[in-house]
């Protein structure tokens, strides 16, 4: 098993939470593009914990419920779970479908459950108290408003946001003052819509998926500052961009076509393709691993305090947390600069 990441921990705003380093995201044991066991989950939990990660990310989202019932299964079987921090999401009800379809929304053999977006006051109390059944918990350590913003609500995005302001931030407002979450956020794709947020209420911070990576870094301009100011922290997920940053463009099983590639969940445009490679040949000039750089980047800026990756099984966790623990030299992030592959104002590990 890897040596332990949870130490040092950041804190999450201004709250109390201590996040440790690499976080456990728990889409995959919800099915994510593939079925697995709940004992395969529970391993994958398990080799986490023992890996020293204390964060753990789900929602109702993520195989309609399954997630959140495996993870909730396997901490509630493991002693050591007592001091972790899990975070799920609100903004989604789950009602029963007719629909006998093996893959929904990227989910394969979920529960036959429909997501519908709801961002009202009652749909959001409606969400957690589901929640808290499906984790087997009293309290939520963070709550998450999920996937608010344009890329996925479209031209129906000004109402959604009203909705949620006027109903669902009261009511996530409502359940921290009452102490049965500790602290709230957004959880999105779009660090616009986190910037927005902030000019409307009061966020202890954001889980950001996919917008703070080796390949882009343009919340570093006017977000990620923003959040300094009004001491609100960022959980970065999707550190691997959908997965081009953890395979890389050049390898034979690349080459040959039978590993596609992926950013932002669609193909990689040839842009992207041809940044990830010039970021390969500066790894291959350090024999640095791809994913380590891509795992480390973000974690180095002082308003992420996690760095959030998708596990399915313990061989993924173990990686990962290989990958986290990778030296690589200051030299290669100098290299990255001089080429102009990082933005001017982007931290780098020290």
């Amino acid at each position: 098993m890897g040596s332990s990441i949870a130490i040092p921990r950041r804190q999450f705003g201004r709250s109390s939470l201590s996040l440790s380093r690499l976080g456990f995201g728990a889409a995959p044991i919800g099915n994510l593009y593939q079925p697995i066991t709940g004992v395969q989950a529970g391993r994958a939990v398990k080799a986490a914990l023992l890996s020293g990660i204390r964060y753990f990310d789900t929602a109702p989202h993520y195989g309609f419920g399954l997630s959140e019932t495996r993870l909730g299964a396997a901490l509630g079987n493991i002693a050591a779970a007592e001091s972790v921090i899990v975070s799920t999401k609100v903004g989604r009800l789950l009602v029963p479908t007719s629909s006998r379809a093996s893959v929904r929304h990227g989910f394969v053999d979920a529960p036959p459950l429909e997501p519908q977006f709801d961002y009202s006051y009652d749909g959001v109390m409606r969400s957690f108290e589901s929640s808290l059944q499906r984790l087997q918990r009293e309290h939520i350590d963070l709550l998450l408003a999920h996937d608010l913003g344009p890329l996925t609500h479209g031209a129906d995005h000004p109402a959604r946001f009203r909705e949620f302001m006027d109903g669902g931030y009261r009511a996530m407002s409502e359940l921290k003052a009452a102490g049965r979450v500790t602290a709230i956020g957004l959880g999105t794709n779009e660090w616009q819509i986190c910037e927005a947020a902030l000019k409307h209420g009061d966020f202890d911070g954001f889980l950001l998926a996919g917008r703070y990576t080796l390949l882009e870094q343009g919340a570093c301009e006017t977000f990620l500052p923003l959040c300094a100011r009004r001491g609100a922290s960022v959980i970065l997920g999707g550190p691997f961009n959908s997965g081009i940053l953890a395979t890389g463009v050049k390898s034979a099983a690349i080459a040959s076509g039978k590993v596609p590639l992926h950013y932002n969940y669609e193909p990689a445009p040839q842009a992207i393709i041809d940044r990830v490679a010039q970021l390969e040949s500066v790894c291959e000039e350090f024999a640095v691993p791809l994913a380590a750089a891509a795992l480390q980047f973000p974690a180095a800026h002082a308003q992420i305090c996690s760095v959030l990756a998708g596990f399915a099984s313990d061989a993924q966790v173990q990686q990962a947390v290989s990958w986290m623990n990778t030296p690589i030299p200051d030299e290669f992030w100098q290299r990255l600069r001089d080429r102009e592959l990082l933005h001017p104002a982007a931290a780098t590990p020290a």
